[in-house]
């Protein structure tokens, strides 16, 4: 029986990234499960293999309460003191991703790769992205289905810690929500309600002046999610469109 997974990376340099972003999740994220780290090699992470089968859209509900409570044990852990606009940086004094830059690199490459019409289009979208880079900061690490492992006795665990930045709260749950829609097909609106009520509730547990996010300020975040995955529909299991689904940003709206 299969008791362990290695995975490989390009350079020294990613595998350490992805070590540090699992203690970091393990240390401030403690409701996020993850399998053991069991060998760091020089380009390559072994952890405890988990039997169990990746998210569908019957678990976005507890999913979003999964994440919910996560970030808010990550802000009141450490996050509290970053700003979404600033560096931060982990303990041993790496930095820690920002929000704003790697997506400003990826929108603009958006662009060049035909994903945005023209250069209003991208103004728009920089606008938006902008707009998104304010109240408390949360974490993004890529909560697609495939980065959720349940097991036969429900028990979630996450995996693939590869990217880690700095987000607004709610940013990762959009991006459960469209990867689940690009995966599954259409949620309907009364299920992503409800996802973000649950997200808000376990949340704010940690503080009330967290605040709740608001549905408008959620479907900022899917608007950017729909042009920065754009060329992943077809892969990895995107077999589904979702843009349409939603309305198209006003960057002139409220946040």
């Amino acid at each position: 029986m299969l008791t362990q997974f290695t995975k490989h990376y390009d350079t020294p340099a990613a595998t350490a990234a992805a070590a540090r972003h699992y203690g970091w999740l393990a240390a401030h994220a403690e409701p996020l499960r993850q399998p053991a780290l069991r060998v760091v090699g020089p380009t390559s992470l072994t952890f405890e293999h988990i039997d169990g089968r990746r998210a569908v859209r019957e678990d976005l509900l507890r999913l979003a309460g999964l994440l919910g409570d996560a970030h808010g044990a990550a802000w009141a852990s450490d996050l509290h003191r970053a700003q979404l606009n600033m560096p931060h940086a982990f303990r041993d004094g790496s930095p820690f991703g920002g929000f704003l830059s790697c997506r400003e690199v990826a929108l603009r490459r958006r662009l060049e790769q035909g994903y945005l019409p023209d250069a209003t289009a991208l103004h728009v979208m920089l606008t938006l992205l902008e707009r998104s880079a304010e109240g408390p900061a949360a974490f993004y690490k890529d909560s697609n289905p495939r980065n959720f492992v349940i097991t036969e006795d429900g028990t979630v665990f996450t995996v693939d810690t590869d990217d880690l930045t700095l987000a607004p709260f709610g940013y990762d749950l959009s991006k459960l929500i469209a990867t689940l829609i690009m995966t599954h097909g259409p949620i309907g609106p009364e299920a992503i309600e409800a996802a973000l009520e649950n997200y808000n509730q376990a949340a704010a547990r940690y503080d009330v002046q967290l605040g709740a996010t608001r549905r408008e300020r959620l479907d900022d975040f899917l608007a950017l999610h729909s042009v920065l995955t754009a060329p992943y529909a077809g892969h990895h299991g995107y077999r589904y469109g979702w843009v349409h689904q939603l309305p198209c940003p006003d960057p002139e709206g409220p946040a």
